[in-house]
């Protein structure tokens, strides 16, 4: 198995203490937490069933929402004042539902959608490997092999193609959100040449390029993924002529030169895999080259539950774990990189900017 890392304590004051409903007695609140699945089965059955997409700008009857989505009117109004508890849509008093702003980020047509998120949050595979949590607890390791009989994504890729399918939909959506505050919030000014590491689709990339018109880029990721690259960066895209992809694995080499290696949500697998990535960018990075590395952080209160949850979730399939501030600096340093600022980039990304030294 693989071996999970092991973070320096957080920040006392991080504790996430004091974030129960003021007024809710704590019996109550306890039995809501226990029955916190049923929060995430209510989410994914209205988004397979496809209510948010349904419902337009104007209420509408749970008998017309049942029509549209070929539901019993009486089981669909008990799920959606299930989802309304949550402010996930909303009852008025004429008995109508409505939308709110976290319905509507259930819908595909959404710009700022997490349906796919939703749905690969609550995946089968994940409803297998929560309950072992005690398990990779007391271990320290992943779950996923032990179930499965072979690493996680290869059983996602060759056992489980929907989930996959899933998986790789949620990540672009959430890449293409994020790639624009990336390059909005980066000053690469003067940079010739950036690698984007383990960059998937190249969203980032992409972004950067737009953003910096003399730079060239490198799109580096595992073969089949550069191959669904983003079109601005394919023969005949917009940013063709300054863009290239390289299939390959930063884990194992990284054979591209640059001014700037940009890492994003990279470093939160297993140790080893973090150690391996960070000597290979140290090997092939000349000095004075930047390296950026952005993660979304445990310690990072705005986005805390989640990506605390998320931390479980890595140690669950992969042994890994969303890095602490200080655990990703310590990281870092024994790269032998130099970290000259960390800042965030969202309420839930910290970009690490280091230099080689020379």
């Amino acid at each position: 198995m693989t071996t999970a890392r092991t973070d320096s304590p957080a920040p006392a004051a991080d504790t996430g203490a004091g974030t129960a409903r003021a007024g809710t007695p704590a019996p109550m609140l306890l039995r809501e937490l226990a029955f916190g699945a049923a929060r995430s089965a209510a989410l994914r059955a209205a988004v397979r069933l496809g209510v948010a997409d349904t419902l337009g700008p104007a209420p509408a009857t749970v008998e017309e929402l049942a029509r549209s989505v070929r539901a019993e009117p009486g089981p669909l109004r008990r799920l959606l004042r299930a989802l309304a508890c949550q402010d996930v849509f909303t009852e008025r008093v004429d008995g109508t539902f409505a939308h709110t702003d976290l319905s509507l980020l259930l819908r595909e047509d959404d710009e700022h959608s997490l349906r796919d998120v939703v749905l690969w949050c609550t995946e089968p595979w994940t409803w297998e490997v929560w309950p072992l949590l005690d398990e990779a607890v007391r271990t320290g390791g992943n779950v996923a092999e032990g179930l499965y009989g072979k690493g996680f994504f290869q059983y996602l890729n060759e056992d489980a193609p929907a989930s996959a399918a899933v998986f790789n939909r949620a990540m672009t959506r959430s890449s293409e959100q994020s790639a624009r505050d990336v390059a909005a919030a980066l000053d690469l000014t003067g940079a010739e040449s950036i690698v984007d590491i383990g960059g998937g689709q190249g969203h980032v990339l992409a972004c950067l390029l737009e953003k910096y018109p003399d730079a060239r880029g490198v799109l580096l990721d595992l073969p089949k993924v550069v191959e669904r690259a983003d079109a601005r960066l394919r023969p005949g895209g917009a940013l063709a002529d300054r863009a290239r992809t390289v299939g390959g694995d930063c884990r194992e080499d990284i054979p591209v030169h640059a001014d700037v290696y940009v890492i994003k949500n990279v470093l939160e697998w297993d140790d080893d895999s973090t150690r391996r990535t960070l000597a290979n960018i140290r090997a092939v990075a000349r000095p004075g080259a930047r390296v950026v590395a952005i993660e979304n952080l445990v310690d990072d209160t705005p986005s805390m539950p989640f990506t605390r949850a998320m931390d479980l979730l890595l140690l669950l399939n992969v042994g890994g774990a969303k890095h602490t501030e200080r655990s990703l600096t310590e990281r870092l340093d024994a790269a032998g990189l130099v970290i000259d600022t960390v800042r965030p980039v969202t309420p839930y990304l910290h970009a690490f900017e280091c230099r080689v030294p020379g």
